[in-house]
């Protein structure tokens, strides 16, 4: 099939075309938005690091404009943007972890390591730095072999 491309290839070409494929990693940031609070199932790297990477990003973009708008209006409401931000992102933040530690053959309950002053949080970091567990374990199978390309619809 040399110069054809197939429909699926096409369809690809024309979301690359529109720009889509530069924000490939906010679509991970959004689907642990929409799994709110589903503390089933796996969380593979890529979901759970873009989530944090996106999360870091918008929080400071909040903090800037939230100090912009204390030192203009010598006022705190800016910080009301920043809290309740981090209010929303909550609960799908610690759902994620969950998931990632499910990834890993790990139980959710791992997740009350990040209590343990520094020690906990090192721990998190170097099981959420592990690959994913091969194949099917208690939480699931694994989201890399049943993963595909997320195409919305035109």
């Amino acid at each position: 099939m040399s110069g054809r491309l197939s429909r699926h290839d096409k369809k690809i070409q024309k979301l690359q075309n529109r720009g889509y494929a530069k924000i490939k990693s906010m679509n991970y940031y959004i689907e642990v938005l929409k799994k709110y609070a589903i503390f089933d199932g796996r969380a593979r790297r890529k979901e759970y690091w873009m989530f944090v990477l996106w999360n870091l990003i918008i929080t400071a973009v909040l903090y800037f404009v939230a100090a912009v708008i204390v030192t203009s209006t010598n006022s705190q409401a800016g910080n009301i943007l920043v809290d309740l931000y981090s209010f929303a992102v909550l609960i799908p933040g610690i759902a994620v972890s969950v998931r990632r530690l499910h990834d890993i053959g790990k139980s959710g309950w791992w997740f009350f390591l990040a209590f343990i002053p520094l020690i906990g949080a090192i721990i998190l970091i170097v099981w959420a730095i592990q690959d994913s567990k091969p194949g099917n374990n208690q939480y699931g199978p694994n989201p890399k072999s049943a993963s595909s390309v997320v195409v919305p619809a035109a």
